[in-house]
């Protein structure tokens, strides 16, 4: 049951009181893959993983790594209409990933993750 999901999303960057953190969210169809994965995976296993995370080796550049996504609900701020059900997903891009593919806040990557 493994799944590719490709997209090209800028980087962004998220400061907190704890630290600062890179990610990047996946939105429109590479979420609703991501969601549906989720869904089945519960069937098959009867219960959801910790804050209903995917498990990805996720992939952008060279750099591959094993983690996992995130769900999160798209704010309201955007004006539009939003199912219950929509999310968007969010992949933490740790320092390590940062420098070895020289990236920066508001670059635009490709992102390739493998759905476990």
């Amino acid at each position: 049951m493994t799944e590719q999901v490709r997209a090209r999303v800028p980087l962004s960057c998220w400061r907190g009181e704890r630290g600062t953190y890179h990610l990047v969210t996946l939105t429109g169809s590479p979420a609703k893959a991501i969601a549906m994965h989720e869904r089945l995976r519960r069937l098959e296993f009867g219960g959801r993983r910790g804050f209903g995370s995917v498990k990805v080796i996720a992939r952008i550049g060279d750099t591959g790594w094993k983690t996992s996504v995130f769900p999160q609900t798209p704010s309201p701020s955007s004006g539009q209409a939003i199912a219950q059900q929509e999310r968007e997903w969010i992949l933490l891009v740790s320092k390590k990933v940062m420098r070895a593919e020289d990236l920066a806040e508001g670059d635009e990557v490709a992102v390739e993750l493998k759905l476990l």
